[in-house]
């Protein structure tokens, strides 16, 4: 079975602080393309054992070495380092992974969701060598409109969550797994998915995943949007969205698709419909075993 990591490793250390990936494979002889799996969260909490067993099987089973990673979080750790460390996780995985677990460095893809896959499109600009292929599930290319800038609808239907609430669930020291829907860790870390609802009931997102001003500082803020810099070199992308996504407008895939139309990068938009932030839990639906054929077949076409 592969819906269980063969391995994990600390890729990194900052202080007290260790990185570690989860690495999934069939066993199979290598040099194989690899996967670098992300996980969402909006930075705020999650980790990498987010990853679907059922996904992670299909991955592997296809032939591929899905390497699972954490990466500190925020508020802790602000945007720009956060990047850091999936360029060094994937810099990580291209160098030990022939030896470690049979990858082949030259045919690497990264799929996310949400958060993940808007740092998957960030992976797009700021990784070298180029990944050969993205896989974006209901994810962003965008940070400061609107709909992530100012207080959202949706979430301000909710009881609202003071400041000193928001703050309570968060800390100083750096960390690289956070829990969320009202679980307590092992560690006794409370559920950080109230920071986050705080976040989005006061439109303070932008400024307090990166650390800047979004006013004084919109210039250094802009250079994580990544639809704003797609260019032609720009890596093959699969873009994935449900168009009742009530977390992540479906309008921001759209707005990417255009931006890769534009600059001729190979891409597709695929379109659930009626489909929810997160649809792809539901493995067992027809419809989403449908739609990850097609993942497989895009990521066959590229990597």
């Amino acid at each position: 079975m592969t819906d269980r990591p063969a391995a994990t490793y600390v890729f990194k250390a900052v202080g007290d602080c260790e990185i570690r990936a989860d690495v999934y494979t069939d066993g199979g002889a290598g040099p194989k393309p690899g996967i670098i799996w992300l996980h969402g969260g909006a930075l705020i909490f999650g980790d990498r054992g987010m990853l679907h067993p059922a996904q992670a099987e299909l991955y592997a089973s296809a032939g591929y070495v899905v390497v699972a990673v954490d990466y500190r979080l925020a508020p802790e750790t602000k945007l720009p380092e956060i990047l850091t460390d999936i360029q060094n996780a994937i810099a990580w995985a291209r160098e030990v992974g022939p030896r470690l677990f049979g990858l082949d460095p030259r045919r690497v893809a990264v799929v996310g969701h949400s958060a993940g896959g808007f740092l998957t499109l960030l992976a797009g600009l700021s990784v070298e060598p180029r990944p050969q292929a993205l896989v974006a599930f209901y994810g962003y290319g965008d940070i400061v409109g609107p709909w992530y800038s100012e207080p959202s609808p949706f979430y301000c239907q909710y009881p609202l969550v003071s400041e000193a609430e928001a703050w309570a669930v968060v800390g100083v020291n750096e960390i690289s797994q956070g829990p969320w829907r009202g679980s307590i860790d092992g560690n006794g870390q409370p559920d950080r998915s109230r920071f986050y609802l705080y976040c989005r009931q006061q439109g303070t997102w932008p400024w307090i995943a990166t650390g800047l001003d979004l006013h004084q500082d919109l210039p250094a803020i802009l250079r994580f949007c990544p639809e704003r810099y797609v260019a032609p070199d720009y890596p093959p992308t699969l873009l994935l969205h449900g168009d009742d996504d009530t977390d992540v407008p479906y309008e921001r895939s759209v707005t990417m698709a255009r931006a890769l139309t534009n600059h001729g990068v190979p891409h597709q938009l695929l379109t659930i419909p009626g489909g929810a932030h997160g649809f792809d839990a539901r493995m067992d639906d027809p419809s989403v075993t449908a739609m990850f054929a097609q993942v497989l077949a895009f990521l066959a076409r590229h990597v």
